[in-house]
């Protein structure tokens, strides 16, 4: 599915200061997609989106992404029982990247290894130092 149910913007005053939703989606009909715990604000992971995810999130409230290994859409937590409720959704500045700020559902874990938080690494020195998540 392309995003062109979404309006497509060439002035870039329009796209970086005006009030229409205008999502810019990659070669490959994606958009990066952060999200967060909006409670908390910690970073729970990174997808992709591309034009009917983002609708159905929008529809439902729900995340739902796309997965690029499986080229298949589907919604967080389908198999896992870790749903996102959609608490906010907001979009950087040149519209390349949605910022989602959800409720986790479930137990609370969003990493396909069960822990909360798909950043339960840190890089020191060129070696990574497992974190609390």
């Amino acid at each position: 599915m392309s995003g062109s149910e979404f309006p497509s913007l060439a002035d870039k005053t329009m796209l970086e200061e005006g009030g229409v939703f205008a999502p810019k989606f990659d070669k490959d009909g994606l958009i990066v997609c952060f999200a967060i715990e909006a409670r908390t604000r910690e970073p729970l992971m990174v997808a992709y989106m591309n034009a009917e995810a983002l609708r159905l999130t929008l529809e439902t409230g729900v995340a739902h992404y796309w997965s690029r290994s499986r080229k298949a859409l589907w919604r967080k937590g389908d198999t896992s029982g870790q749903t996102q409720k959609l608490i906010e959704m907001r979009v950087d500045c040149d519209q390349d990247a949605l910022l989602l700020m959800v409720e986790p559902q479930g137990d609370g874990g969003a990493c396909h290894t069960g822990r909360k938080s798909c950043f339960y690494r840190a890089v020191e020195g060129g070696a990574l130092a497992f974190r609390q998540t």
